[in-house]
């Protein structure tokens, strides 16, 4: 599905208030790229902004428009280097190892503003609980855990095990508000429940509520993760971005 121009904007600005930037950030940076006729990928016409408090360095390309926030050393050590190679995290790691930079990696962004709606096959019990989504990442590995960070995500929907004799979490679906625009959504599937629709029946129903609510959806996945961006795309997500970053000692 493609997004209509009005939610591109919204997710610029999201993204521009969530990096501390101005709120035209984004347009302005695409209109100068656009009245130059330049390579949207020239580190010349790339949003930067120096934090000199930041524990972090990160990169964002949105749109054909990136950005990078990080203390003036890093922002310096970047100046020259093509978004395209600034995108590695293998980059931003050579670049701050000076300064222990570590983590966080890259993530392919993922964007909706509408989706179509998974009916389930049979009667589902949804729970909105906080139990039943702690319950369930004691059933997975601690790298799924740490990569979708459902404790993280305010909103969540659990789908519980029709026929057990006491609540067994199957899948969850949830997302976080992001500056009252976005829903970032994470989905996370027990491993024996996985490669049978409960992941993306657990993404639509979280996804819907979003919708509901105003927002426009945001799917952040690792890069290597294939699972996830397969998920994404089956779901209905248009690739909108990519974010990597380091965090510093």
């Amino acid at each position: 599905m493609t997004l209509e121009p009005t939610s591109a904007a919204v997710i610029q600005l999201a993204w521009a208030r969530r990096l501390g930037l101005g709120d035209h950030s984004f347009a302005e940076a695409s209109a100068r790229v656009a009245a130059a006729a330049a390579d949207p990928g020239d580190p010349a016409y790339r949003i930067s902004k120096a934090d000199e408090s930041a524990r972090s360095v990160v990169f964002l390309r949105l749109f054909g428009v990136s950005a990078l926030v990080g203390p003036q050393w890093a922002l310096d050590a970047a100046a020259d280097i093509p978004d395209v190679d600034l995108a590695q995290h293998v980059t931003l790691l050579t670049l701050t190892r000076s300064h222990g930079g570590h983590g966080l990696g890259s993530s392919a962004l993922f964007f909706a503003d509408d989706l179509p709606l998974k009916q389930p096959g049979e009667d589902v019990t949804v729970s909105r609980g906080n139990p039943e989504a702690i319950g369930l990442e004691q059933l997975c590995p601690p790298d799924d855990v740490n990569e979708v960070g459902l404790q993280t995500l305010e909103h969540r929907f659990t789908i519980m095990h029709p026929d057990a004799e006491s609540p067994v979490p199957l899948a969850c679906g949830a997302y976080s508000e992001w500056e009252g625009l976005l829903a970032n959504m994470g989905v996370l599937v027990a491993p024996e429940w996985r490669r049978r629709g409960l992941g993306t029946l657990a993404a639509s129903i979280a996804a819907h509520e979003a919708l509901a609510a105003g927002l426009t959806l945001q799917w952040k996945a690792d890069v290597s993760n294939s699972g996830a961006l397969a998920m994404a795309r089956s779901i209905g997500f248009t690739t909108g971005g990519l974010h990597a970053g380091v965090l510093l000692a």
